[in-house]
């Protein structure tokens, strides 16, 4: 089915794996809905490309589609050499008659899935199946997951997974009691509260995680550990900064013990712990000395500090595994790389284009249908590309009062998407939820004169 452009985004079942999925023909400018599921793969930018509408080229990340594919095979063979408590898991989260108020989406399934199959998995199955590390000295793995998909709740699901497994299997060096999560951010640091089994709220209870019988075992204080810290906590004073202070304080530099005892706190004593990295995008490793040209030296510490305390936390206590959520798990190039590269360890993708078609995001919108006489160069029409429009991006770049007025554009085009808006609104009469028109500004100036205009 070609059509100028997609009638409907949403093709797909966020409960079901994807069937469908729609490729954009760059020749006709036309879209086709395609039969099957959508490679797991990241689009690159055309290389001299000054085209707005350059399409791109798709790139496909062989490592995640082989892995994808042994997954399926293993899902429909009924998890062979799965333990006991994880099938018991898999077929809790599957089952939609056993937890009909808290299906969990495919997506999330998927990931926790492949998680457990590079773990539990017979070696047989994993032959030709080699996940690169970043260097160091622990192995990560990533889940690259679009936002608002539910990696939290993945989260969840994997330490469900790792602490009852040790807990009904104390010996199995595969599985831990605790776990370290970092977060980029003090604001997502609290918002990660919610993985502290017993917390008001938390996502074990809320999503109904762990079936009957098994609560218990996670929710013990002297079951696991989870500790959630911002990445700021992993920074300690150098010898070199030390030697550098001034004033009286001539203390030496922190030794590792005391920085275990600082850093992880009431699990300090744990050992053979796993850590999982939310943003994961902000840690990642680079040579000594070098700086990507497109970061600042603040954004470069953040990275390299944060995995600089995770090797630390390995070298007292031994990470077991380092396990990465990202959107956007790029490692910015560097001056003899100038594109970004994806982390070489992810193992499951489920994309931005594959969220949407599955109903799990908020539908994108660009205003076409303007009515207007199309640019005198392009033949285009100016609101496609509305920002690059250079009256709107002169006028939109002003730190002015939030009365001044918008530009007629930019005016006319929430005047359409307003219009649609109220078309959806009646067409929901009825409906428990209405819809909702959400903008993103490019600076708060601009989204207070937004506000003000509308």
């Amino acid at each position: 089915m070609a059509l100028g452009a997609p009638d409907r985004l949403i093709v797909n079942s966020p409960y079901d794996e994807p069937r469908r999925h729609w490729e954009y023909v760059p020749a006709s400018h036309t879209w086709t809905l395609l039969e099957g599921r959508r490679p797991a793969g990241y689009v690159e930018a055309t290389p001299g490309s000054h085209d707005p509408n350059d399409p791109g080229i798709f790139r496909p990340l062989e490592l995640a589609n082989r892995i994808r594919d042994r997954v399926a095979t293993w899902r429909e063979s009924g998890y062979p050499g799965a333990t006991g408590v994880t099938r018991r898991l898999l077929e809790y989260w599957h089952d939609a008659h056993e937890r009909p108020d808290r299906r969990l989406f495919f997506c999330q399934i998927e990931a926790i899935e492949t998680l457990i199959w590079l773990a539990e998995a017979p070696p047989s199955d994993k032959t030709g199946v080699d996940v690169p590390g970043d260097g160091g000295p622990f192995a990560r793995q990533c889940a690259k997951m679009a936002t608002g998909s539910g990696k939290t709740t993945v989260m969840a699901m994997l330490i469900v997974w790792q602490v009852l497994n040790k807990v009904a299997y104390p010996r199995d060096r595969r599985f831990a009691r605790n776990a370290l999560i970092v977060a980029p951010n003090l604001t997502v640091r609290q918002r990660l509260s919610v993985l502290v089994p017993g917390t008001e709220g938390n996502y074990y209870d809320e999503f109904d995680l762990i079936p009957l019988g098994l609560e218990d075992r996670l929710r013990q204080g002297a079951t696991c550990h989870v500790r959630v810290v911002n990445w700021q906590q992993l920074i300690w004073d150098t010898e070199a900064q030390l030697r550098g202070r001034k004033g009286v304080d001539k203390r030496g530099p922190v030794s590792d013990e005391r920085y275990v005892r600082d850093v992880l706190d009431d699990m300090a004593s744990a050992h053979h712990f796993i850590v999982i990295n939310d943003e994961a995008h902000h840690a990642w490793r680079t040579s000594p000395g070098a700086r990507p040209r497109s970061l600042g030296r603040n954004e470069v510490e953040e990275a390299t500090r944060w995995i600089a305390g995770l090797d630390r936390l390995h070298r007292a206590r031994g990470i077991l595994s380092c396990y990465d959520f990202s959107a956007t798990p790029f490692v910015p190039g560097g001056a003899r790389n100038q594109e970004d590269r994806l982390f070489d360890w992810i193992v499951s993708d489920f994309g931005l284009e594959d969220a949407i078609e599955s109903g799990l995001v908020k539908t994108p919108r660009v205003v076409v249908r303007d009515d207007a006489l199309p640019d005198a160069q392009s033949y285009r029409s100016r609101m496609f590309h509305i920002y690059m429009d250079q009256d709107v991006h002169d006028d939109l770049n002003r730190k002015v009062p939030a009365q001044t007025p918008l530009p007629s554009l930019v005016v006319n085009a929430y005047a359409l998407l307003g219009t649609d808006w109220a078309a959806t609104k009646r067409q929901w009469q009825g409906h428990p939820v209405p819809p909702v028109m959400i903008s993103v500004a490019n600076r708060t100036e601009t989204a207070a004169r937004i506000h003000h205009a509308v």
